[in-house]
C-alpha cells in the first residue's frame, strides 16, 4: 500500500491572476516561501521515503522546504510539469475567459488541446503514469511526497477518484495544499484532499484509513471507511 502525498507548490506573484504555466523564474513570493515552510512543519512528523517534484522553480522550492532537515535529496520529476498552454501562457486569466477554448477547458476538459501545447488528456496520462511507476519504483510501504501543479494534482485525483477527465473541474487545489492518496493492489483511496491541516497517517493503515484488512479486503467491512 504505497501512500502518496501531493503537494501544490506555494503561491507566486502572479498565481491568480495570470497563467503561469511553464514560464521560467517564477519563483514564491515571501507568502509562498511562507506557505511553504508550514507544509513541511504539517508533515514533519511523517516518515518519507522519498520527495520529487515538477521541474519548475516554485515546486523545487517548496519540496526544498520540506526536504529541509530530512535526509532526502529532491528528486526532479519531468512528468509531472505543468501543463505546457501553449499560446495561452503568460496571458492573464480575466483575458483568457474569452476565449473560444475556455468554455471546453471548463466543461469538457478531456477534449481540450491548448494552441501550441498540451491537450488536458496527455496532462493526466503522463502524471499518472509517473506516479504509478514511483508507486512500484518505491515499493508497497513506501510513503513519498510529490510536488506539482493545480491541473495536474487534480488530474491525478480524478484518476484516483475513477472519475472522468470531465469532471476534474469539480476537484480543488489550492496553493501549499495536500492530497493523499494511498494505492492498494484493488483502487486507491484518497484519504485527504485540498488538507491544509497537520497530517497524521495511521499506523494501522488498513482499518483505519484504507488498505487491505484481515478480511483480505481493501475496505472497511460494510463497505465503509471506518470500524464499525
Amino acid at each position: 500500500m504505497t501512500t502518496l502525498l501531493l503537494a501544490r507548490h506555494g503561491l507566486t506573484d502572479l498565481t491568480g491572476p495570470v497563467l503561469a504555466g511553464r514560464t521560467p523564474g517564477v519563483s514564491l513570493s515571501g507568502e509562498g516561501r511562507a506557505q511553504a515552510r508550514a507544509l513541511a512543519a504539517r508533515i514533519a512528523g511523517v516518515r518519507l521515503d522519498a520527495i520529487v517534484a515538477s521541474p519548475l522553480e516554485r515546486c523545487q522550492e517548496t519540496a526544498a522546504a520540506v526536504a529541509e532537515g530530512r535526509d532526502l535529496p529532491v528528486v526532479t520529476e519531468e512528468r509531472l510539469i505543468e501543463c505546457g498552454y501553449g499560446e495561452w501562457t503568460g496571458r492573464p486569466l480575466k483575458e483568457l475567459a474569452e476565449e473560444p477554448l475556455w468554455p471546453v477547458v471548463q466543461s469538457h476538459p478531456s477534449a481540450a488541446v491548448f494552441p501550441g501545447g498540451e491537450a488536458l488528456a496527455d496532462v493526466q496520462h503522463r502524471a499518472v503514469a509517473a506516479v504509478r511507476e514511483w508507486n512500484l519504483r518505491l515499493g508497497e510501504k513506501a510513503v513519498y511526497l510529490a510536488c506539482s501543479h493545480g491541473d495536474v494534482i487534480k488530474a491525478i485525483v480524478a484518476d484516483a477518484l475513477g472519475l472522468h477527465l470531465d469532471h476534474f473541474q469539480r476537484i480543488a487545489s489550492d496553493p501549499a495544499a495536500l492530497t493523499v492518496i494511498r494505492y492498494t493492489p484493488l483502487r486507491p483511496f484518497v484519504l485527504r484532499l485540498n488538507d491544509m491541516g497537520e497530517l497524521r497517517l495511521a499506523e494501522d493503515a488498513g482499518e483505519k484509513s484504507g488498505g487491505e484488512n484481515s478480511t483480505g479486503s481493501d475496505a472497511a467491512v460494510g463497505g465503509g471507511s471506518g470500524t464499525t
